[in-house]
């Protein structure tokens, strides 16, 4: 048996996300704790009790979804869960990925995501940029229904089959949706507080390749699928340069998620709060079985896989 585990990304956070874990692995609060001291502020207070407000802004919930998600990481591998044979991450959960797979230290994580949520959230102003997405058109089309706005309207996220995201400016958005519905397509605008994965997200880039050149990155232990390309990568700066690219590209989960299954996974494990990921898994490919931590009996499960 091969095991691929993938970690969430914005979004997925809510107060007490972090209650089922300590609940069935005490040692948990321990890895929260270290974020608290990374941070120099009560992180797991925010995390346990809200309000809901404050965690939902960007450059909290990005640091709190990592922490949670680390916490589950690590409390599987302590009770002993075959270690993953390959890993990815869904935009911020790139960044948890990389330190289950050893190479960003926790801390130096926890900061990065925080640095990175605040200046995404400083890149453009609020209300100016928005996402949405988007079904019942072909890739192609839709490339060419977001050339034809007027402003910047870009692929965000291939997530799985028939299921992209665009992002821009908050018009041309707009502008895109209703030609997709004209057209017999289906479109939601997301409720979001920044264009994420867009050329609007420069400054956030840039913001990012500072931060990220005082950290130490070394080589991952398992093979780590890239958002930007769904390649694995052992350069240390290589692996910095697509962690700033990631900001204003789009998200090819899709092909992470193929390319994880190529390489022989055919079981995952959602790891991180919410289950937002393990719905995308099944679209892609229904043969394969993912277990979201975050549920009821999710680590029984996970503990019962054998290794053949």
């Amino acid at each position: 048996m091969s095991i691929a585990w993938i970690f969430p990304g914005q979004g997925t956070q809510y107060v007490g996300m972090g209650r089922s874990l300590l609940s069935v692995a005490p040692e948990a609060k321990a890895t929260l704790e270290e974020a608290d001291e990374a941070l120099g502020f009560a992180l797991s207070a925010l995390i346990d009790e809200g309000p809901a407000e404050t965690l939902t802004l960007t450059e909290n919930n990005q640091p709190a979804i990592l922490a949670v998600s680390v916490a589950w990481a690590r409390a599987l591998l302590s009770r002993g869960a075959q270690p993953p044979a390959g890993v990815a991450g869904h935009s911020l959960g790139e960044l948890s990925a990389l330190v289950v797979a050893g190479s960003l230290a926790f801390d130096d994580a926890v900061r990065v995501v925080r640095a990175r949520g605040a200046a995404m959230q400083r890149a453009v102003p609020s209300g100016e940029g928005t996402m949405a997405a988007i079904a019942g058109v072909t890739e192609e089309r839709l490339l060419a229904i977001c050339a034809a706005q007027a402003g910047v309207c870009e692929r965000a996220a291939m997530n799985t089959p028939g299921q992209l995201v665009i992002a821009g400016a908050t018009a041309a958005v707009q502008g895109a949706v209703a030609a997709v519905e004209a057209e017999g397509g289906r479109a939601t605008l997301l409720n979001v507080s920044a264009p994420f994965h867009c050329s609007m997200l420069q400054p956030a880039a840039d913001a990012l390749a500072e931060v990220l050149a005082q950290v130490t990155v070394r080589p991952p232990t398992v093979p780590v699928l890239h958002n930007v390309d769904a390649l694995p990568c052992a350069d240390p700066d290589e692996l910095r340069a697509r962690l700033v690219a990631q900001v204003t590209r789009p998200v090819l989960w899709e092909r992470c998620l193929r390319g994880l299954i190529e390489r022989g996974a055919d079981r995952f494990v959602e790891v991180g709060p919410g289950r937002a990921l393990a719905p995308m898994v099944k679209k892609t490919d229904r043969a394969m079985d993912c277990v979201s931590v975050d549920r009821a009996g999710a680590l029984q499960t996970i503990l019962s896989w054998e290794v053949r």
